[in-house]
């Protein structure tokens, strides 16, 4: 019996879906629980699995369309006697699915017809990138580029390659590959695959997620009385400490040390002593929450998220890296539900991952506040001793903004508040692992 696929209900809230790419064409064989399209929602992007296996009959519904949650989107075969047939198909509808976005999905357009019956004589590369968990679109794209699979780190369930990593392998190759002293062939490929959707003169359409974002930031500017305050801080206690410990601290919990579970650290103690920063204003009347919810902002090829570590201050260090490792996994894999983007109380980003000095960060609703996290670099400081000497030495820096709401947070709370932040950083003292 064939099996509708519908466009899933991600949560109470959500009631409509756009069906964003389909990574699989008519024809397909598919396994149950296999990512089978992408959608994009209010609240999140995300990874829909095969609710059953077979092979892919009909796409019924084509990228960028927007449909109802419980909409059939799709038909899955069983396998058995509409899979001689399901093969025919693919020659007229599936091209369809790439109509809606040509731009962005350029590279992909020629991809039904390049892929090959099982029957076809395949190369010698073919065999080697068949090894490899990805889509037959994954490995043309691998073919075209000259990319072995086996090199690419796959960031899809169960480690399937997807079109992004082998884009991101591409666009990082040609610098290592040069260190190498290889064959300046990349570069070509490289400037095509950095920027393969973008022509100049050319109308393209926002993505759904970038829409919401758009309406997001400029609903928090209508909304909030935007201040910002910033402190510079120095982090070399907390370098030296985490140069010391990572290895160890990998090898004994599986989870790298970052900077992170520091500043998240840090704000919780200092949010506990200023409560009117994790506050929200409900009407005429502040809400002083009872825990941290800590939105970290992730920022994604397709857009920015704020995923939210819940109860954050009832987690240790070691808590704190593994929630905030795996918010960022899931949300790179498009793995998050609506409830991991709900219920944040403060929110944290990170700026500095790109080289920036420091950011001014627009609020993330209904927060009162948001810290801006710049990068951490070497710098001259004036140091003076416990006896009042002063001298110059290089220690790590780094610059935190407060963006905060003045129609709830004076300046005198803010500043108070990122004081005991910084102390609490630059005099670091609880145990890491």
């Amino acid at each position: 019996m064939p099996t509708d696929v519908v466009m899933p209900q991600m949560g109470e809230s959500i009631f409509e879906g756009t069906i964003t790419k389909w990574l699989k064409k008519p024809g397909d064989k598919i396994q149950r629980d296999e990512p089978l399209f992408e959608i994009s929602t209010d609240k999140v992007d995300a990874e829909i699995p095969a609710p059953a296996s077979g092979i892919l009959q009909e796409i019924k519904v084509s990228e960028g369309n927007t449909v109802q949650v419980n909409t059939v989107v799709g038909v899955i075969g069983d396998g058995s006697g509409a899979s001689a047939s399901a093969p025919a198909k693919p020659a007229v509808p599936a091209p369809a699915p790439a109509a809606p976005a040509p731009a962005r999905v350029k590279t992909e357009a020629p991809a039904p017809p390049a892929a090959p019956p099982a029957s076809a004589p395949r190369g010698e590369h073919d065999e080697e990138d068949s090894d490899v968990r990805s889509s037959p679109l994954v490995r043309k794209l691998a073919r075209e580029h000259n990319v072995d699979l086996a090199r690419v780190s796959g960031t899809g369930t169960g480690g399937r390659v997807t079109k992004q990593d082998i884009l991101d392998f591409v666009e990082h190759r040609p610098a290592v590959e040069t260190r190498l002293a290889a064959s300046p062939a990349p570069a070509p490929r490289q400037a095509a695959a950095s920027a393969p959707a973008v022509i100049p003169g050319e109308l393209v359409p926002m993505s759904q997620m970038r829409k919401i974002i758009a309406q997001r930031m400029i609903e928090s500017r209508r909304t909030s009385a935007h201040v910002h305050c910033m402190f510079e801080v120095d982090m070399t206690r907390i370098v030296n400490l985490r140069n010391k410990l990572k290895n160890g601290f990998e090898q004994r919990y599986g989870a790298r040390l970052t900077f992170m579970p520091f500043f998240v650290r840090a704000a919780i103690i200092a949010l506990q002593q200023y409560p009117i920063v994790n506050s929200s204003l409900e009407g005429d009347s502040l809400r002083y929450h009872k825990h941290v919810n800590a939105g970290i902002a992730v920022a994604l090829d397709w857009g920015l998220i704020v995923p939210v570590l819940k109860n954050a201050d009832e987690l240790n260090f070691l808590g704190l890296q593994r929630g905030i490792t795996d918010l960022g996994e899931r949300a790179r894999t498009k793995k998050l539900l609506p409830a991991d983007v709900e219920g944040s109380t403060f929110t944290i980003t990170n700026p500095g991952q790109f080289g920036a000095v420091f950011g001014l960060p627009i609020i993330n609703q209904p927060n009162a506040a948001i810290m801006g996290v710049g990068g951490i670099t070497k710098q001259p400081l004036v140091i003076t001793d416990k006896d009042g000497a002063d001298s110059i030495a290089i220690r790590s820096v780094v610059h935190l903004t407060l963006g905060y709401d003045h129609r709830i947070i004076d300046g005198a709370i803010a500043d108070q508040f990122m004081a005991v932040l910084k102390k609490i950083l630059e005099n670091w003292s609880e145990e890491v692992g």
